[in-house]
């Protein structure tokens, strides 16, 4: 099969400014919605952006349906609550507000509605689920992201734990994308530290994961564009938004978690949140968030400190930026000079490094940013010990939609030789 010849950019409108959110009922009105499905989870129902978004829909004169059980770290179990309340409400719009838990949800409530399957797996990516197309446009879909992290607004992308497998896989189609994306810096003002910490750090992760993905080039040709999937490998286009991602989590990120009055830090993270969103939904992620999926789908007890909920909570980032470092040593042979830069965006002077200390460089810089912010201190403090690592590598195997656009390719052995690295950080 010859080698993929083109790339290509698409992404969700984005609107970004302080207030924006109050542009939601305009924007839907101009759509001919007349009744909208808004879905967001228990605490922020309560809260300011879930207040403003209903009262410009009613100033709009558009009717609100509210579903707020959306769960953090939605389950395949959460998805079809949410879905089948959907479906008895027979709304032709839906706004997202949230973090990228509340954003996914809504995309799977979209596309199972428009276009219900035989079986729930159906549009899953295989090998898990059987990977069938999205058949058409679906219905407007406003996401307005709560905090600076997932980058779900941007891209086509629905994750969730699939409980009988404990471990996360997904849908992706570039059709799931949001229709617009507006980015509030008002939304992240009661974001915890601890959920600033772990979704600045997802935003890194991202980043560094595009940038170093194998290159577009390098991957099959599909037999029509319609199948060129959304996670491309890295190309000019991607490499531009996740260097620039970087540049940002190095100046901002910080700031943000440490201080959550710094105004001007918590906008520039939800900016680079989307720009990390823009960058990973058009070459990819890899390894990184393959091993993450099975950390968060098989932890028994730990609960992350700022999270409100009432079950077992590895936050997404957490579970990602662990396995970064060894990751990152792991893959640099195959290119050190891309680990090199991504180390220089986020503040390495490089000048004077050797091409063969890429990835420990590249580590170390991550390894300071998970100390400085407090994250914990790696698998073992998760409860995982070197008795679990067959389990996780069993769960990282049917990530094949990421794990094969890694620049090196990591089998069951590098995959349990990796985790053994994670297990202790510094």
């Amino acid at each position: 099969m010859p080698n993929e010849i083109a790339f290509e950019m698409a992404t969700s409108s984005i609107r970004f400014g302080p207030g924006v959110t109050r542009e939601a009922g305009l924007d839907l009105a101009d759509l001919d919605t007349r009744r909208a499905l808004v879905i967001t989870d228990a605490l922020l129902s309560k809260m300011r952006p879930v207040q403003v978004v209903l009262e410009s829909l009613a100033e709009n004169h558009l009717e609100a349906v509210l579903f707020d059980r959306v769960r953090i770290e939605p389950t395949d179990e959460s998805f079809q609550d949410a879905i089948t309340f959907a479906r008895e409400a027979e709304c032709d719009a839906i706004v997202a507000v949230g973090g990228g838990s509340a954003i996914d949800t809504a995309k799977a409530v979209n596309l199972y509605t428009t276009y219900p399957p035989a079986d729930f797996l159906d549009y899953v990516n295989p090998p898990i689920g059987k990977g069938l197309r999205v058949p058409g446009p679906l219905k407007p879909l406003i996401a307005i992201p709560t905090t600076a992290g997932t980058g779900s607004e941007t891209t086509g992308v629905a994750i969730f734990d699939l409980t009988k497998m404990h471990a996360k896989t997904g849908i992706a189609s570039r059709l799931l994308k949001p229709t617009l994306g507006l980015l509030d810096p008002e939304n992240t003002r009661t974001m915890p530290a601890a959920v600033a910490a772990s979704t600045g750090l997802d935003v890194l992760s991202h980043a560094i994961e595009s940038y170093t993905a194998l290159p577009f080039a390098e991957r099959p040709r599909p037999e029509r564009p319609s199948l060129r999937p959304a996670y491309q490998g890295s190309n000019p286009i991607s490499d531009v938004w996740s260097l620039e991602a970087l540049r940002m989590v190095a100046l901002y990120l910080v700031r943000e978690v440490e201080d959550p009055s710094d105004d001007e830090a918590r906008a520039k993270m939800l900016l680079a949140s989307s720009y990390a969103g823009v960058g990973f939904g058009n070459a990819g992620v890899h390894l990184p968030h393959g091993m993450s999926y099975p950390v968060s789908g098989m932890v028994k007890e730990y609960r992350a400190p700022g999270y409100a909920v009432d079950h077992a909570l590895v936050p997404h980032g957490f579970s990602v930026i662990l396995n970064a470092p060894a990751v990152f040593r792991f893959t640099a042979p195959a290119s050190p000079d891309r680990h090199l830069e991504a180390a220089q965006a986020l503040g390495v002077d490089v000048a004077r490094c050797r091409r063969e200390d890429a990835g420990r460089i590249l580590a170390e810089r991550i390894t300071w940013f998970m100390e400085r912010l407090r994250v914990p201190n790696g698998l073992c403090a998760l409860g995982y010990t070197s008795a679990e690592i067959p389990a996780l590598v069993e769960g990282t195997l049917p990530q094949h939609r990421v794990t094969k656009l890694a620049p090196r390719p990591a089998g069951p052995d590098e995959l349990g030789r990796l985790f053994e690295e994670a297990l202790v950080a510094w």
